[in-house]
Parts: C-alpha cells; structure tokens; sequence
C-alpha cells in the first residue's frame, strides 16, 4: 500500500549521526566508585536525542552505554520487523555489559526510552539503582490509538511528529513516519508495563515539559497512580517540548540528573 504522504520513501539516516556510543567509567572523576548509565532514546528516534546527554555523563565521570534500537537509524520500514521485546532485550543486553563492570547502574531515558527504562526496574530493579525519566511514554489519549490493532495491518504508516523541540536549529534525527506495527507492539508493551509499575521502588528522578506536542497527561497519571517508589522526585520543564534533551532546559535535565545520580550512588554503596 502506498502511502499518502511525502516523506515515506526517504534516504536512510546518516549512521554517523545515529552511532550507539560505549564510555568506560573514569572512578577518579566519581569518588572512586565505578558508576555506570545506561541511556536509551525514543520510538522513531536515535541516539542523537540522547548524545549531548550521555556525553556530559561520560564527561563527569560514569561508564555510559547508548544503543541504537533495533528498527531505528536506518529507514522507517526497517522499525515495522522489530517490536518492543526487541527493544527490552537491548536494553538488558546494555544494562548487564554495565553491570559486570560497574559498583552501581542508573538508566535514564527519553519518551519510549523512559518506558523502557521502567521496564527494567520492574524487572531487574534489585540491580538497578535508580531512573531517570524525561517526558515519559507508558500510555496515550489519542483516540486513534483504539485502532491501531486493525490499522496496523493494512496501513504501514501514518505521519509523525519528530523534531517536537521549542529550541530552533535542533534536529534528533528521527523518522518522518510513525511505522503502525512498531506502534501497535509499543503500545502493548506499555500495557504489560501499566499493569507492572507497582513492582517498581527504586528511586525516580521525573522531568515533564509543561508542553509536549508528543506525550499527553496519561503517562504522568500511570506514574502516579501505581510507582512504588519512595523516593521520587517531579520537576516541570518550562521552557522545552517533548525531545527537551535537545531543547533550552537540556543543560537543566543534565546538571539536576548528575546530582540525582551521585545521590543515589552514594546511598546504594552505603
């Protein structure tokens, strides 16, 4: 089926721009303590969403690992043959290489990254000591998501929204297309995620934009509504849209996130 859109034949994505990135830890930048990060971006998106962040951490010191998911950096069509048990088995897969070579291991995330993140704590959260989430993504209030389970299987595509940044001259280098069947396995995936946020108690750092053109309110309501977590902290961000690791409050969600990390790593070693 052809698609009725500009945009849905376009070039694939300069791999440069979108390269999964791996940062040995530096301890004497840390207090002597091996802190790794694992960083995840969002759906139709890549790494370069996430790269100023995962390089300021690289910065202070923490190992960091970046992957790019399956389905992404490439072309739109290539996101329609994975589906969220792809992305969840990446992001283990990062997680466990930061494991094995470091004291304590945060995730932080964008959108569907943040998601994924949560996924993990619910999973692996005895490992894990603590999340760091930017405009998450764990539910919709768009009313054609109802649909989605029929139009995925005719209809490869609708248009998308990349580029939600309030910052100009910023591009995240994302898709121009919200590829159905990717869609369709995300959003199942957040319900399995929905119904497992209560196994959740490690410490949550939560930065939302004020206004988001991509996440609504019904992922703010899921957190709230079912996080264990003792220890969680939500900070509004006033000056950026919903890729705001990108926009006029990134220097913000970098700086409060390494006070955030350092806290938490310095409790979980005692």
């Amino acid at each position: 089926m052809r698609i009725p859109f500009r945009g849905a034949h376009a070039a694939p994505l300069d791999p440069t721009l979108v390269a999964p990135m791996s940062v040995p830890a530096k301890p004497e930048l840390t207090g002597g303590r091996r802190v790794g990060v694992l960083v995840l971006h969002g759906f139709t998106g890549s790494t370069a969403s996430m790269r100023p962040w995962a390089e300021d951490l690289a910065a202070r010191g923490y190992a960091v690992e970046m992957p790019l998911l399956p389905g992404h950096g490439t072309r739109w069509q290539d996101c329609n043959k994975v589906t969220w048990s792809d992305w969840v088995a990446t992001a283990e897969d990062a997680f466990d290489r930061l494991a094995a070579e470091n004291d304590v291991v945060l995730a932080v995330g964008l959108s569907m990254g943040a998601s994924l993140c949560l996924r993990l704590a619910a999973d692996r959260g005895e490992d894990l000591a603590g999340l760091v989430l930017v405009n998450v993504a764990v539910d919709t209030m768009r009313k054609d998501a109802v649909l989605l389970p029929v139009l995925q299987r005719f209809v490869p595509a609708f248009p998308g929204i990349r580029n939600d940044i309030k910052k100009p001259g910023m591009d995240e280098v994302a898709y121009p297309v919200m590829p159905l069947k990717a869609a369709h396995s995300m959003s199942r995936g957040w319900a399995e995620l929905r119904r497992d946020l209560p196994r959740i108690t490690v410490p949550v750092l939560y930065f939302h934009s004020a206004e988001d053109h991509v996440a609504d309110v019904s992922s703010s309501r899921a957190l709230h509504a079912s996080l264990s977590s003792k220890d969680f902290e939500e900070r509004v961000l006033e000056d950026s849209y919903h890729v705001a690791t990108l926009d006029h409050d990134a220097p913000r969600i970098f700086a409060e996130s390494a006070d955030f990390i350092d806290r938490v790593a310095a409790q979980q070693q005692g």
